[in-house]
């Protein structure tokens, strides 16, 4: 329980979740594991991606840390945002249904799922502080790699739990 820093004996309540460190090799082990679980037929529970486009979209940002992807970024989104980055990596679960920059958006258009599948395996595979290439985040500003590792863990953990895995 968290209390309110205007009413000291206001208990607030606030979901807090464990942020995991992907560098961390039993915390990859896991993610494989749980990315391994998607099938086809994995439904969302919210949103608008299929498992395939979702798959496509978590592979933007990994690429942008690990430097094989590049993307602009919203020029609105740049100014804002940068002040809500450390919620990229804190203990407050995500919300469903957040706005995504349309850079990172990857509705419209099939992806095929193997193909996604096994992109998505090999980025998370690769993903270790010797590979991490960028530390600038294309909306966000400057990450150091520990934010890095945690919040791309928060990101696949989002969207795996928005697919039941």
């Amino acid at each position: 329980t968290h209390y309110s820093p205007f009413f000291p004996n206001f208990p607030l309540q606030i979901t807090t979740m464990e942020v995991k460190n992907l560098f961390d090799p039993a915390v990859k082990q896991e993610i494989i594991e749980r990315i391994s679980s998607l099938t086809p037929q994995s439904a969302r529970q919210w949103g608008k991606m299929d498992v395939s486009q979702m798959m496509a979209h978590l592979q933007v940002p990994i690429g942008v840390a690990l430097g094989t992807h590049t993307v602009k970024g919203n020029p609105i989104m740049k100014l804002i945002l940068p002040f809500f980055k450390k919620m990229l990596w804190d203990e407050r679960p995500w919300k469903q249904g957040l706005p995504t920059d349309k850079t990172f958006i990857t509705t419209g258009k099939a992806h095929n799922f193997e193909e996604e599948k096994a992109k998505l395996l090999d980025m998370v595979n690769r993903f270790s502080e010797a590979n991490m290439i960028n530390d600038k985040h294309p909306i966000f500003g400057r990450f150091t790699k520990e934010q890095w590792s945690k919040a791309s863990w928060k990101h696949i953990d989002h969207h795996l739990k928005q697919f039941g895995a």
